[in-house]
């Protein structure tokens, strides 16, 4: 019954404008609230005051007003469209996925200098050679540009059993 009077009391006090009730002898100094699990609250504001100890058990401050605004100047009177908030960048989506695997990685390396429409390039690793303009043509690791003649007189192939020369 004591805590339901000390709610009308506050309450009228609220409406008169007075402050409902001040922190007890023994709360720090600042304190503005009690929280559920009986540490104090020293927050400007109820809302959160007592996050993780588990809400406010009473609220000493009384809640602060707004401050009076000041009456508009005639040229302040339209009020200015506050700029936008830059949204977070976000990288763009390449409008297909990067391409992954050995071609790939070829078609991104650099030829190596030398290659010509009449050479092919033969990949002395495996033994297979590639025409001017496909996907390996000097980029392999390890290679040489020469005839499709003289790639097949060394025994080299041609990619997929590709003939270079028409």
């Amino acid at each position: 019954m004591n805590g339901f009077r000390l709610a009308i009391v506050c309450g009228l006090a609220i409406a008169s404008g007075a402050a409902c009730g001040q922190a007890p002898a023994g709360a720090p100094a600042g304190a503005t609230g009690i929280c559920k699990d009986g540490t104090y609250s020293t927050a400007a504001a109820k809302s959160g005051a007592c996050s993780g100890h588990k809400g406010v058990q009473t609220w000493y401050a009384s809640t602060p007003s707004a401050p009076a605004m000041p009456a508009p100047t005639p040229a302040a009177s339209v009020p200015s469209k506050p700029a936008p908030t830059p949204a977070a960048s976000v990288p763009a989506m390449p409008a297909t996925a990067p391409a992954k695997g050995p071609a790939a990685m070829a078609a991104a390396k650099t030829a190596a200098p030398g290659g010509a429409p009449n050479l092919v390039w033969l990949n002395t690793t495996s033994n297979v050679y590639h025409c001017y303009g496909d996907t390996y043509y000097g980029k392999t690791k390890a290679g040489a540009y020469m005839t499709e003649a003289d790639a097949k007189a060394k025994g080299a192939h041609g990619e997929r059993g590709k003939v270079c020369s028409k």
